[in-house]
């Protein structure tokens, strides 16, 4: 997974409340568990119309917004089915954050296990930075995890608060796999322990 240190990045806007994960990958696009590819179906029946045709005024489909790293959502974000392909299809367009007033748990915490920070905000930043988004290509926002501040376009700092574990893990790129390799020492060593004292477990393995 990647670490996530300090990004500046142009900030979309996506002023709707209760995205579900549905909205945000639909049900067809589910069919695979490869993590790459899944951009083509991110926010696939916002984007377009049932026809196929683009629908203009959303943020995928206007230039200012093809870079696009950083979302400013609305309140209860991610909501719905559990499915990780949503922080997936995110993450494959390219988007390393998400800024909200709130996040259903499931998709918060699938967030940090793909390399995604979410932002919890009060409503009057999320409100300020959504102002800013819809600026365009001028909506440069730069988030310092380290710091736990994002600084706008005009200069002014917004703190957030974020748990130190998941803190920890963004920086140094650990999902829960890697977070247990960090003890690779010690299982290596309880399995040498368990090889003198249990032998009979690992006969059949042939090890």
């Amino acid at each position: 997974m990647d670490k996530f240190t300090t990004l500046t990045a142009v900030a979309a806007p996506l002023p709707m409340i209760n995205v579900d994960t549905d909205m945000i990958i639909p049900k067809q696009f589910l069919k695979t568990v490869e993590r790459t590819g899944l951009a083509k179906g991110l926010f696939f029946e916002l984007r377009e119309t049932p026809d196929g045709k683009p629908v203009p005024d959303f943020f995928m489909n206007q230039p200012q917004y093809k870079n696009a790293q950083i979302l400013v959502a609305g309140d209860n974000f991610g909501c719905g089915s559990s499915r990780e392909h949503a922080p997936w299809a995110l993450l494959d367009q390219g988007i390393r954050c998400v800024i909200s007033t709130s996040f259903a748990d499931i998709f918060y915490n699938n967030c940090f296990q793909n390399g995604i920070l979410p932002i919890k905000l009060p409503q009057a930043d999320v409100d300020k930075l959504m102002d800013d988004a819809k600026q365009g290509q001028n909506a440069r926002f730069t988030v310092d995890l380290a710091k736990q501040e994002i600084t706008r376009p005009d200069g002014e700092v917004i703190k957030f608060d974020l748990d130190a574990h998941k803190k920890h893990c963004l920086l140094n790129g650990l999902d829960a796999i890697g977070l247990t390799l960090e003890k690779k020492s010690k299982i290596d060593g309880y399995e040498t322990r368990q090889h003198g004292t249990q032998p009979w477990l690992y006969a059949q393995a042939g090890r």
